[in-house]
């Protein structure tokens, strides 16, 4: 099944000019045009589409993007250099998330916090309620 650019969009949630701009920076594999000129999509293009998405999500950049395009096109030969950037983005990506973990635990934390305040009425009283204490215990591990 093809699809248009307009289809593209509506799927991918990203502008015409986004996609046409991954093709001039040849992040595409090239996307066939009908007899009118007008570009069709594949399933392979959503497929890839969503691969340059999670891509740049992980902090590559274009030109990374461009280079892994360029080792797939290359063929089996090719599989470690992905590999290594791959393992490179996964390395990033879960740092990313543990420190975003703290971030959360540490919002979770002032959240009960100041629920068990208001409900309680008074901040000292929170302090040493010991709800909070097993909960700070079970986030930041003291």
């Amino acid at each position: 099944m093809g699809y248009t650019i307009s289809q593209v969009v509506e799927i991918s949630k990203l502008s015409a000019y986004t996609l046409r701009y991954y093709e001039k920076e040849k992040l595409f594999p090239i996307v066939k045009k009908n007899a009118s000129g007008v570009r069709i999509y594949s399933e392979t293009d959503l497929k890839w589409l969503h691969m340059i998405e999670c891509l740049k999500k992980s902090g590559c950049s274009i030109k990374e993007i461009r280079q892994y395009n360029k080792w797939i096109q290359a063929g089996d030969e090719t599989f470690e250099k992905r590999l290594a950037l791959l393992e490179n983005r996964k390395s990033i990506v879960e740092n990313e998330i543990a420190a975003l973990q703290k971030v959360l635990n540490t919002v979770t934390y002032k959240v009960e916090f100041y629920r068990e305040a208001a409900k309680l009425g008074d901040y000292k009283k929170a302090e040493s309620s010991e709800r909070l204490k097993k909960l700070h215990a079970e986030l930041f591990g003291a």
